[in-house]
């Protein structure tokens, strides 16, 4: 009704529900003391103090335990006790002042940054060594530039060197990458873009293949490429073409290093594409991009640094390897640039070959070919970091300019158009004349 005012009607006092207050305990008077909150982790200003306590508690209990109470002996030993009771004594003296989390997350910090110490240092060891002991026959031009078809165990490191094994590795590892990064990639896109039961069932695959054994696939080739296939192609195919058949050659070690990176690529590169956002997706979807089309220009792309990583994980798996690539190429003393016909050795071979012989010349060669190898993995990998490019979003300086100069461009396209369209013509006739020009 027009006339009527709503009218407001509250609560009876006795329905009336009190607010809830929260009372905050004032700290007492006669303590001059300022309360300290208690943190669950960090440092602090007492935090050298349980260290350097825990620390030289731990060197003298130690040192008592080895050399006066027990008949321990090992500097492995003294180190791995000495650790042990550190931990110990740190805990107990944390715990006086500091509640159970604080004291749990106090003792993981030192426990995580002390084994990525032991990590580093682990790495730093064995990449010294190697390069220590190396340097010897890589200081030698001939190293790297010679082969061992004229040299022999009791020659000096003057005469032969790597080169063939160089260049076994480097043909091996190029077939079996352009046998696995399409292959993979592919895989890894079925096995993230259509879920479903058969990918599922792939996927199952791919984790189990990921832990076989390098000599299985070495066997597996052997048999299968190298025994059924080549007596076959010999058997029935005509002389000219008898090249199908090689035997132990450099592409049968490229097939079974294939079935050790396969899985590796597809693994790695299947977790990356997993974790493109979705609204990407989403977007290139309400532009009107089909499925495939956005897969190959948003999430590929978006992917790219992650691929590359995927790749590098793959080529380190399969460039080390030794068993597959002596059961299927075999071993040679010089230079075969033909992956597809005779034996050919590859570095990781070469080493071990070399390190077992009793000759001190040969086990210098097999830690100079060691070295070799881990600056040919090392330059492997900054290249592929290289063309992986960065991550999403994260651009260069040359990227950013384009960025700019692109941008630059469609603003001045932009504004070009708009003064094109700023004065369009009327087709509507005028009443008493003409037609004329209607400004918007």
């Amino acid at each position: 009704m027009a006339g009527l005012t709503p009218v407001e009607t509250a609560a009876p006092d006795d329905e009336a529900v009190p607010r809830p207050t929260t009372t905050i305990p004032a700290p007492p008077a006669d303590s001059d003391v300022p309360a300290r909150p208690r943190t669950i982790g960090g440092t602090g200003e007492g935090e050298a103090f349980p260290v350097l306590a825990a620390a030289a508690a731990a060197v003298g209990f130690t040192a008592l335990l080895f050399y006066q109470l027990a008949p321990l002996s090992g500097a492995l030993g003294l180190v791995v006790v000495g650790y042990l009771s550190f931990l110990v004594f740190y805990t107990v003296l944390v715990a006086y002042e500091n509640p159970g989390p604080a004291v749990r997350a106090k003792v993981a910090s030192v426990i995580v940054p002390s084994l990525g110490f032991v990590l580093l240092a682990a790495l730093i060891l064995v990449v010294g060594y190697v390069l220590v002991r190396g340097w010897e026959s890589l200081k030698h031009v001939n190293f790297v530039t010679q082969d061992m078809s004229f040299a022999g165990p009791l020659d000096p490191l003057t005469v032969g060197g790597i080169v063939h094994a160089a260049i076994g590795t480097l043909e091996q590892i190029a077939i079996c990458l352009a046998i696995t990064i399409p292959a993979g990639i592919i895989c890894a896109v079925f096995l993230s873009e259509f879920p479903g039961t058969f990918s599922r069932f792939v996927r199952t695959i791919v984790e189990a293949m990921t832990a076989l054994p390098s000599i299985v696939a070495g066997l597996f080739v052997y048999l299968s490429f190298i025994l059924i296939w080549g007596h076959w192609a010999e058997a029935h195919l005509p002389e000219r073409w008898q090249w199908l058949a090689p035997g132990k050659s450099g592409f049968a070690a490229s097939l079974a290093l294939s079935i050790m990176t396969l899985p590796i690529i597809v693994r790695a590169a299947d977790v990356v594409l997993r974790l493109v956002p979705g609204h990407l997706r989403e977007a290139s979807y309400a532009l009107g991009a089909s499925h495939w089309r956005t897969v190959w220009r948003v999430v590929l792309p978006t992917a790219r640094s992650g691929l590359a990583t995927a790749v590098i994980l793959g080529t380190a798996r399969g460039i080390g390897e030794t068993s597959p690539v002596l059961l299927t190429a075999g071993f040679a003393t010089s230079v075969n640039l033909n992956p597809f016909s005779g034996p050919q050795v590859s570095l990781p071979l070469f080493t071990f070959d070399s390190v077992k012989s009793p000759e001190p010349s040969m086990v210098a060669r097999g830690f100079g070919a060691g070295a070799a190898l881990m600056l040919l993995v090392l330059l492997l990998f900054v290249l592929a970091r290289v063309l992986g490019g960065r991550g999403p979003g994260n651009l260069s300086k040359r990227q950013l300019r384009r960025r700019m100069v692109a941008s630059y461009r469609d603003a001045r396209r932009f504004a070009e158009r708009s003064r094109s369209r700023a004065v369009v013509p009327d087709s509507a006739p005028v009443p008493g004349g003409d037609s004329e020009e209607r400004h918007v």
